[in-house]
């Protein structure tokens, strides 16, 4: 290896045995300490590039000169150039890693992870996972990119560069015209999936300003739809009759609704039922905490309706209910299923599936069976279960809860077949 100095400067034209060249400059540094610190390799070509030249780049010599006499003058100032430009280095070799750690689609991962492996999650984190564009494959499998989400279409941006105007053009779109990169079952505006984005945004934001991702959260001043008003819609017992005569004609998803109308189960917890979850004799259903709204595990002693329906499904895979009958898959699609219904059950007014749960609810309660064990049949905790009651009294009334769904599956099948079911009374402890 050879250095060659410029006219007895600190700029040395360094060679190597291989032919290789490259520019350097020797000098002390603040410390006394003699240092070396390497400017770029030789440009041959003769043609200086763009700007001003930088350490690392390729330099001709007349460029190395200026870079030369650039750092010379820092050094004149106090500067120790060699520590500044090791730490420019070691800035540049990391810089992509935390651009890339601070990206939507990185912070968007790094959230559904965080709610997926919590202990009390919530129970539909997945469909939040798709509406930031990230599709969780039910065997654990890592996540894939949706076409044209948010996480597609915001891949490599930084969450912080995402603005309150983004953020309001995304909801808006998703009101006029879907969720980016999600098909929508509903034609037309929809203010419920604008309020279900925003909301999933809301909640991705305040998590990231939990996790220093952003210092400001920009979804605080960001408009979206009002809250929906809240239901009461109740079926009657005539259309109760005529939903359970219409489900026959669905498919495997007619044993679904049938299951929430004797069970008061919500949809998902039904759709996504795996064999693990029920007892060998397909009697009782056993959720634990990670199925469920509230967190609590829930344990359902099915009506003989109900294990009649589960006996009829072929045993295969890992889902109780699939539409391809392999059990792989948890059954969808259920937004088409529920306008078949409609057309079968005739004139009615409208009707959504979860007022299925608040009708098994009302029902109950016209049966004369206690609020307490209504609450614990669907897994509801309020009134008698909150508070310094909940607390205190701990008894499961499983009995009486068992007895409940069996005397609504009894009054659901003589409204069936016209006939009034016989009335059973509860039996009460004493």
């Amino acid at each position: 290896m050879k250095e060659l100095s410029d006219g007895g400067t600190a700029l040395r034209l360094v060679v190597q045995t291989s032919g290789h060249m490259s520019f350097a400059m020797r000098f002390r540094r603040p410390d006394g300490k003699h240092g070396k610190l390497t400017l770029g390799p030789f440009n041959s070509t003769g043609q200086a590039a763009p700007g001003q030249p930088v350490i690392g780049g390729p330099l001709t010599l007349h460029e190395a000169r200026l870079l030369a006499a650039e750092i010379l003058r820092k050094r004149a100032m106090g500067d120790d150039v060699i520590a500044d430009a090791m730490a420019d280095k070691l800035r540049r070799k990391v810089e992509p890693a935390v651009r890339d750690a601070n990206s939507f689609a990185t912070v968007a991962r790094e959230f559904c992870k965080g709610h997926r492996v919590r202990g009390r999650q919530p129970r539909d984190w997945r469909r939040s996972a798709r509406y930031l564009g990230l599709d969780y494959p039910t065997d654990g499998s890592p996540p894939t990119t949706i076409p044209g989400s948010l996480c597609a279409r915001w891949k490599d941006k930084q969450v912080g560069d995402i603005d309150g105007a983004a953020l309001h053009a995304v909801v808006n779109e998703s009101i006029r015209h879907g969720v980016p990169g999600i098909a929508s079952a509903k034609e037309g505006a929809s203010e419920a999936r604008g309020r279900r984005l925003a909301g999933v945004l809301g909640a991705l934001f305040k998590w990231a300003v939990k996790h220093r991702h952003v210092s400001t959260n920009p979804m605080r001043d960001v408009w979206r739809p009002a809250d929906a008003q809240s239901r009461d819609r109740v079926l009657s017992d005539a259309e109760v009759a005529s939903l359970w005569r219409a489900a026959a004609k669905v498919g495997v998803h007619g044993k679904v609704w049938r299951m929430l109308l004797l069970t008061g189960l919500r949809r998902e917890e039904v759709a996504r039922l795996e064999w693990s979850e029920l007892s060998d004799d397909l009697a009782v259903i056993t959720l634990p905490g990670s199925r469920t709204k509230n967190g609590k595990a829930h344990t359902v002693w099915l009506p003989r309706t109900a294990t009649e329906i589960l006996k009829g499904v072929e045993r295969r895979g890992r889902f109780v209910f699939s539409a391809t009958g392999t059990g792989h898959y948890p059954l969808g699609n259920f937004g088409p299923i529920k306008r078949k219904l409609d057309e079968e059950m005739g004139p009615a007014a409208p009707w959504q599936t979860h007022d299925i749960r608040r009708t098994v609810v009302t029902g109950l309660g016209e049966l004369g069976i206690r609020p307490d064990v209504i609450e614990l049949t669907v897994n509801h905790i309020s009134g008698s279960r909150s508070g310094v009651a909940g607390v205190y009294n701990r008894s499961e009334l499983m009995t009486e809860r068992k007895a409940a769904l069996q005397r609504w599956a009894d009054h659901v099948a003589g409204l069936v077949t016209g006939r009034s079911a016989a009335v059973v009374p509860i039996r009460r402890r004493p």
